[in-house]
């Protein structure tokens, strides 16, 4: 997965391997789950509680997947607040 690329820029196949990487012992279940349901990065910025648990994740596992994915949607805002702070100071 290219480090420089952008989570709301992934595709479902990065998004698998970002499961791969975070979540080996549940790599499994959430591969199937998101595969299924075509989650790309952008749909993985967006997900929340119910939407792990629509997709069959179990509670306990819910917490640590959220808080990934919510380090992600900070990740991203900061790419964007560099953009626009790269915009505004360009010469």
């Amino acid at each position: 997965m290219e480090s420089s690329k952008r989570v709301s820029d992934w595709s479902v196949d990065e998004v698998l391997e970002w499961v791969e990487q975070q979540f080996p012992g549940q790599q499994s279940t959430l591969q199937t789950a998101f595969l299924q349901h075509a989650v790309s990065g952008r749909a993985l910025l967006r997900m929340r509680g119910h939407h792990l648990h629509h997709l069959g994740v179990e509670a306990p596992a819910q917490q640590g997947i959220l808080q990934d994915i919510l380090l992600l949607r900070v990740q991203q805002e900061l790419d964007n607040l560099n953009d626009i702070f790269s915009e505004c100071f360009a010469s």
